[in-house]
Order: C-alpha cells, then structure tokens, then sequence
C-alpha cells in the first residue's frame, strides 16, 4: 500500500484508519474504505453533497498555465514565507532550508491542492517531507500525486470536518481554496505553520472589466487573518505578491480557463478575454503559526 494512512482518520467515526489489506484502509468501528486504482482514497462524510470540484478541463489550463512559470512568484512567496517564520523550519547560514521538527522532515498538507504544483515547489524545497494531498476533485488529487511522487492523495470535503488526525501536520498550505478555520487549526500541531494565498482586489482586474473574471472582495487578506486569529493561529507575516503577466492570447485564454468563470461566460466573454492586455496577478501570501498551549 503506497498511501501513508498515519494521516488520516475515519470521516464517520473519527477513527484512525489502518491498512486492512493493500488495498482497502478501516477503522476499529468497521468502516471501510477502497483505494482508487491510483492509489488515493476518497474519505467524504456522510450525506456529503455532490459536488466533484475543479474538472478535468479547469485542471488542464491550469496545469499548463502554472508550468508555463507564470505563478512562479507566487510559489517563491511561499517558499519564503515558510523560511522567515517561526515553522518547522529554520534557514541556515547557506541559505538552506532545515526541518527542527523531531522526525527529521516536516510533513506538510495542501489542502485545495490543485494539480499540485505549490506542493511540488515546497517538497522540492525541502527534500524528504511527507506530503498529504487533499482535493474535492478526484482527478485533482489524481494530477497532483503524479506532480508529487511519494505523496498521500485523499479526496474529502474542505467544508466538513476533515478526515485527517488531530496535530498530524507540521505545515498546511492553502492556496486559492476553500477555508475551515477551526478544522485547519485542529490538524496543525501547535508551533505549526499554515500558508493562505488569497486574490487582491487588483487580481485579474482588466479581465474582470471584460466581465471575464469574477469580483474579488478588498481586504480578504484582513478577513483571513481575523478567522485564524480566532482559533488560536497567530498572525506572522503578510507579503504582497503583484506583478503584470506579460502573455500571448493563448495564456490569457488559460487564466480564465483555469478558474470558476470558465462554467458561466459567453463566447464573447471568451473572445475579448482573449485580446492582447497585460493582466495584473495580485495576491497575498498570509502566514500563521499555529499557537502552543500554555502550561
């Protein structure tokens, strides 16, 4: 069995699920689970509604969007910001980054993750971690394990309460994704770190005056750091990531491909989202360590 069940928890019970066989994980309750032939294994809730995520079209655009390098600053904001706060990690004099975690490398979950392409850049950052892959779409878990070999692939329900073990990561990113602040603090161990990127009101705005993209509310960053804040994350750090994306028609058409505009626009949407213009990518890395209890 390639999936590290030490992760993960009965999304019935609340259990910790084992491997009963190479293929099927279970709980002392008797609740079992298959894996996927892929290997990833899809712990949704009960009555958990019916909805699959980001679909295979969305995942294409944005995995050739994000391999074109266009998100690469924002990557190596996140990269940064797990360098510079109180985390697992510690930078050394070389520049380098070291784990201070007792089991040698940080295990780290991307909750939302996407094709996988944030998780990548931090495990490549920090070689040897263990790597926890959580999507609601199956084949974004799917993509994701392929771009993070090694890793663990959970389908669940960010909205509910998570199917993984209580303090189990020592990093949880989540980028562009939905959030759940009391479940995202009950899995990061205290002294933890948590990574939210959240859009600017600037992100994307010339596509947005096509009415090619959606609104962007201002102060989302303020808003997530008072959600966290809440349930005992504290604040560490906020950096601003904005810069014009200089792209050909064809990107511009991947930007709004990847995203949830692409289920609601009209083909004049997609043709003058498509005409030559700078796009503005504006985001906010917001870092979080997770509180330690007092004695």
């Amino acid at each position: 069995m390639s999936i590290d069940s030490t992760w993960l928890r009965c999304p019935n019970c609340f259990h910790d699920l084992e491997p009963v066989t190479d293929r099927v994980l279970g709980c002392e309750l008797g609740h079992r689970f298959d894996l996927s032939k892929h290997h990833s294994a899809t712990l949704l809730p009960p009555r958990a509604p019916r909805t699959i995520g980001d679909d295979r079209q969305m995942l294409e655009a944005r995995a050739r969007l994000l391999d074109s390098g266009a998100y690469s600053p924002i990557a190596d904001a996140i990269i940064e910001s797990m360098r510079s706060a109180r985390s697992p990690f510690d930078t050394a004099g070389d520049g380098s980054t070291a784990t201070a975690s007792a089991a040698g490398a940080p295990r780290i979950v991307d909750l939302g993750c996407g094709t996988g392409y944030y998780a990548r850049a931090l495990a490549s950052a920090v070689p040897g971690s263990a790597v926890l892959l959580a999507d609601r779409s199956p084949d974004a878990v799917r993509a994701a394990m392929r771009a993070v070999p090694g890793s663990t692939g959970v389908v669940l329900d960010l909205w509910r309460p998570l199917p993984i073990r209580d303090a189990s990561a020592d990093v949880a990113l989540n980028v562009f994704a939905p959030r759940n602040p009391a479940e995202f603090a009950r899995i990061v161990r205290p002294g933890g770190l948590l990574v939210v990127v959240v859009p600017t009101a600037t992100h994307f705005i010339e596509l947005r005056r096509l009415g090619a993209a959606l609104d962007v509310p201002d102060g989302k960053a303020e808003l997530v750091t008072a959600q966290f804040t809440e349930v005992d994350f504290k604040a560490a750090e906020t950096t601003r990531v904005e810069y014009p994306l200089v792209a050909d028609t064809e990107t511009r058409a991947l930007l709004v491909d990847m995203g949830p505009t692409a289920h609601h626009r009209s083909g004049a949407e997609r043709e003058a989202a498509s005409d030559a213009l700078s796009v503005t990518v504006s985001v906010d890395v917001v870092t979080f360590v997770r509180a330690t209890p007092t004695a």
